[in-house]
């Protein structure tokens, strides 16, 4: 381990600067040409055998060195439609036109930049220092994570014929906790998402006449405020769940009362039976309410995008964590809690029929962390994923990072000495 990690130091101000150019120009999902090709590059440098365009835009590199396990690492590299108010030297001005036509900001808000920094830090690394472990090391650059859908596509798109089926596959996500700090959850980490398009019909007419109408806003409002109550009860208070309804559209000027509403509902669960329980709810209360309206016709209930809960393998999570605690000492690995986020990480594993683990890095400033804390104003005062002030540090978050790859691949790999 320590012969592998003495060339970080000479290597942070190099990944520092490619850290800097991936934040500056930010690619949204399946547009990632850029930041891919620069990715490949630097794989087929190290020796890596690189297979590129893989589920489209994905990045396959693939060191085999002699016998052994062979271990997956995976980043994802995509970033989201948010205008960057860091104020950073170098946050993002990216603008790129979207699949409806209308221009968007781009910014890498969720820390994608960080992820391929640090898989790029550690590829680099184990290349250089391939006497120290023996086995077959795969690293993959996923598109399309914050859509969904990224890991399925090169996964479909041949990456397991490509790079051999791994015996684990390993993965991180930098978080808004205390620079350094290694946060990992045996078991569920991560919630699973379903997200849903419904349409409400109604029937259209002028604004004065409402008597002659069935106003789909009405309707809209209607469904928004009873979707509320499943939460509230319809799920024990043992149990978790989120619904929020993070759209809706309808009509086009004031004095119209439109023939349609659209709204789009986002759903978080943890448990498959909490989460056809939510879903059903959805259900009922949307065909009730349009039923109770008199609309004209049923509303259309359409998926329009979903990610599984991610599930941490327990022994190998509780094997991994313990490397971590005798790496960087126990005071800076904790237990993570359970994220409502979602993550299509672990497809991967679950495709490959092998165990997967999935761990938090945090990446910002811990006094600020640690006193928003205690304080109570964690919410309030410390930007998080996806937000457009959420700003890694650049120290020491790309070090932690870069180790806790290299310590998750070598906790896995074959020692020559043992085989």
């Amino acid at each position: 381990m320590t012969e592998v990690l003495d060339g970080l130091t000479a290597l942070l101000p190099d990944l520092e600067a490619f850290y800097v150019d991936l934040h500056r120009h930010p690619e949204l999902a399946y547009a990632e040409h850029r930041t891919a090709g620069l990715l490949a590059d630097r794989l087929e440098a190290a020796g890596y055998e690189v297979h590129r365009g893989v589920g489209r835009t994905g990045v396959l590199g693939v060191l085999r060195n002699g016998p052994g396990p062979a271990v997956m690492l995976r980043a994802d590299i995509d970033a989201l439609p948010v205008e960057e108010k860091t104020g950073l030297e170098y946050a993002s001005t990216v603008r790129v036109t979207g699949a409806d036509g209308q221009e968007v900001p781009v910014m890498h808000a969720c820390g994608h930049d960080m992820h391929a920094t640090w898989l790029t830090g550690a590829a680099a690394l184990l290349a250089a220092n391939r006497e120290a472990w023996s086995g077959t090391l795969q690293v993959v650059f996923q598109p399309a994570e914050e859509v969904g859908g990224g890991a399925e596509g090169m996964i479909a798109d041949g990456l397991f014929d490509l790079g051999g089926r791994p015996d684990v596959v390993l993965g991180q996500h930098v978080v808004p906790g205390p620079a350094g700090w290694v946060l990992t959850r045996p078991g569920v980490i991560m919630a699973a998402t379903d997200a849903l398009r419904i349409v409400l019909h109604g029937r259209g007419g002028h604004g004065s006449r409402p008597e002659t109408t069935v106003d789909p806003a009405v309707l809209a409002a209607s469904v928004v405020m009873r979707l509320q109550t499943i939460v509230s009860r319809e799920i024990s208070a043992n149990e978790s769940a989120v619904v929020t309804v993070g759209s809706m559209h309808v009509g086009t000027t004031h004095n119209v009362i439109a023939d349609d509403a659209v709204i789009e509902v986002n759903v978080r669960t943890f448990d498959e039976t909490v989460r056809e329980k939510v879903l059903a709810a959805i259900e009922r209360i949307v065909h009730g309410e349009a039923a109770v309206a008199g609309a004209p016709k049923p509303p259309e209930i359409t998926e329009i995008g979903s990610f599984p809960v991610t599930r941490n393998d327990a022994a190998a999570s509780d094997a991994l964590t313990e490397a971590f605690r005798a790496h960087f000492g126990a005071d800076r690995v904790l237990e993570a809690p359970l994220v409502t986020g979602s993550e299509d990480f672990g497809e991967f594993g679950t495709a490959a029929g092998v165990p997967s683990v999935y761990w938090l890095v945090g990446g910002l400033d811990p006094e600020l962390v640690l006193t928003a804390m205690a304080a109570g104003r964690f919410e309030a005062d410390v930007p998080s994923n996806h937000s457009p002030r959420f700003a890694p540090l650049p120290h020491p978050t790309l070090s932690a990072g870069v180790e806790t790859l290299v310590v998750g691949a070598l906790h896995r790999l074959a020692h020559p000495a043992v085989g």
